[in-house]
């Protein structure tokens, strides 16, 4: 019999909100060639060349605003998610980083020390995507084939359009905003350059960003992050019954001139400020723990945003962090993996 574990991955975060060490985070996050993914020495050029010799500071400033006492919001949020999780299971549960000092393949050493064998990887992402599922599953394979050649490794799919997930992230939206004044309620989501959603394409030929290729039936969806981001939306307006003018969807934390999903989350605040909508609210369903993306570009700069273009109350809607429901459901699927029978 094989024994089993788990290993909960996320993206990572600095060691401190010190310049050198945003820095560091950033070089390994930005040389990922899927997440800028260019030729090496373009990328090298790009971001050794320009990107961390201008933007570390201003990024250590972004996270020293949202920096708690006992370390990164990522973090710690991921931590406890592990220790609720973990009381809900009998299986080993370990945590780790794409990218930091909390790697991969210390959280594999980790449950290989325990005696595991087959483990269960979980990417703390709800949407398939090149920059976060696919950089972490090929990793994994990778430090498997190197370090741990006995270790059979499976992964959690994209559960974008589980029921159960929807039903715990409508609840966690309702429950939030139950008592707040919005007239309008943005679903914005980290946004991918465009070229992504097309290398992402399994048919080649789907995914023409057109507007109507989303809502196309198409193989191509279960890669195509564009598709699952307005996918949770859809599922969501539907289980909060929310009329069509109500909502909306963007995509934020572009980088660089190259095209990126539209709309952009920052012009359509200033849009929707514009156009008389004075009390609105914003959920971030790409995430499902609170990082620098929502706490601070999110929280704080599109709040700003909004009240210099005429709103007043502006909400955000906290991730799932540790939910109850998003804690007991991640542990209904460990179990009921844990449970199928183990190939020979």
């Amino acid at each position: 019999m094989k024994k089993k574990g788990v290993l909960l991955v996320n993206l990572g975060s600095p060691e401190s909100p010190e310049p050198k060490h945003v820095k560091k985070y950033l070089g390994e996050f930005l040389m990922d060639e899927r997440v800028i993914d260019v030729p090496l020495w373009a990328r090298t050029l790009l971001v050794k060349g320009i990107i961390l010799n201008t933007r570390p500071k201003a990024s250590a400033a972004a996270y020293k605003k949202i920096w708690w006492e006992n370390g990164s919001p990522l973090i710690v949020l991921s931590e406890q998610l592990q220790e609720k999780v973990q009381e809900q299971t009998e299986y080993p549960i370990a945590l780790a980083m794409r990218y930091g000092s909390m790697t991969i393949k210390k959280g594999l050493q980790e449950l290989v020390d325990k005696g595991v064998d087959e483990v269960f990887l979980i990417p703390l992402y709800p949407q398939f995507a090149m920059a976060t599922t696919e950089t972490i599953l090929v990793l994994a394979e990778s430090l498997r084939k190197e370090h741990f050649p006995n270790l059979k490794i499976d992964s959690l799919p994209a559960f974008y359009n589980n029921p159960d997930y929807i039903t715990v992230l409508a609840n966690s939206i309702q429950d939030d905003l139950k008592d707040k004044n919005y007239d309008h309620l943005l679903f914005s989501y980290h946004g991918v350059p465009e070229r992504h959603i097309r290398k992402s394409d399994i048919t080649k030929s789907h995914c023409t960003i057109d507007g109507s290729c989303c809502k196309t039936p198409s193989p191509a969806h279960e890669f195509c992050y564009r598709h699952q981001c307005f996918e949770v939306t859809r599922l969501i307006a539907e289980k909060l019954n929310l009329p069509d003018d109500s909502y909306s969807t963007s995509f934020q934390s572009r980088l660089g001139f190259d095209p990126w999903l539209l709309p952009y989350t920052d012009r359509t605040i200033e849009r929707l400020g514009k156009s008389g909508v004075k009390n609105m609210a914003i959920v971030t369903p790409a995430f499902v723990s609170d990082c620098l993306e929502t706490l601070e570009e999110i929280a704080m700069e599109g709040e700003e945003l909004f009240h210099e273009v005429g709103g007043k109350e502006f909400s955000t809607v906290p991730c799932l962090n540790t939910n109850e429901d998003w804690v007991a459901l991640l542990a209904q699927w460990i179990n009921a993996w844990a449970l199928e029978p183990t190939e020979a």
